[in-house]
């Protein structure tokens, strides 16, 4: 009889354990149970995220596009704040502050001295028609593009990207990792390959009622994908600002 027993309780506790791997299980696969969906407008979704959307938020409004950001349905691939900060730089370290200063021209002292146009004409390269989440997109390798290429996109503001999904390796067989989804900037849509700026996607499939939101991975980029047009834009149109 007690044995008996003991064969039941080891049973059970073996029972117990399974399930709980199991429970362990669903969580590691699924990467936890947040959720995607905001229960706003886009517009919302980036002045509830100060970090790192603050100066993003700024530029929607600078470039008279708040609306479009509120009611109407795309997908954003946004940029972060750093960028921002990282483009428009100062005297020491860089930037459009910098090579400004050293050509003799007024400074942007704040974010409204640049012309709405400027900003509209850069913004809207990261916006496309559509909600697309990442398993909507193509496969890209960046090392075998000729067979996985993505595939080109033109943004609202009728400029090409290159847009797909990177599939990672696992135990030494390809493509069955994690995926990430890539952007790259096409200057040249005649020779997509040649010139472009890559950038990589530190979160995606953020769902505001109005459109996705995947949020860019920065390493060293500047906003617009393209410095040297960002930085030709300014010094051309000017500044707005009469007091720098």
């Amino acid at each position: 009889m007690i044995k008996n027993m003991k064969a039941i309780l080891i049973v059970c506790v073996g029972l117990l354990i399974v399930l709980a791997g199991c429970k362990r299980d669903e969580y590691y696969i699924d990467g936890g149970k947040a959720q995607a969906d905001f229960p706003g407008n886009m517009m919302e979704y980036l002045e509830q995220k100060p970090v790192p959307f603050d100066t993003i938020a700024q530029i929607v409004k600078l470039a008279g596009m708040e609306d479009t950001f509120r009611n109407a349905d795309f997908t954003f691939f946004a940029p972060d704040d750093d960028v921002v900060k990282r483009t428009i730089g100062s005297f020491t370290r860089g930037g459009l502050n910098r090579d400004l200063y050293e050509e003799g021209r007024d400074t942007v002292k704040q974010l409204s001295d640049i012309s709405p146009v400027v900003w509209r004409k850069f913004l809207t390269r990261y916006m496309f028609a559509g909600v697309n989440r990442l398993k909507d997109y193509p496969q890209i390798d960046l090392n075998l593009q000729s067979q996985y290429p993505g595939q080109l996109y033109y943004s609202t503001g009728n400029e090409v990207c290159n847009i797909g999904v990177i599939y990672g390796d696992a135990n030494g067989v390809r493509y069955i990792g994690p995926r990430r989804l890539h952007i790259m900037f096409v200057p040249d849509v005649a020779n997509p390959t040649a010139t472009s700026y890559p950038t990589y996607i530190s979160s995606s499939d953020i769902k505001p009622r109005n459109g996705v939101v995947h949020t860019l991975a920065y390493s060293g980029a500047y906003f617009g994908f393209n410095y040297n047009e960002f930085y030709s834009d300014v010094y051309f149109t000017g500044l707005t600002s009469s007091g720098n």
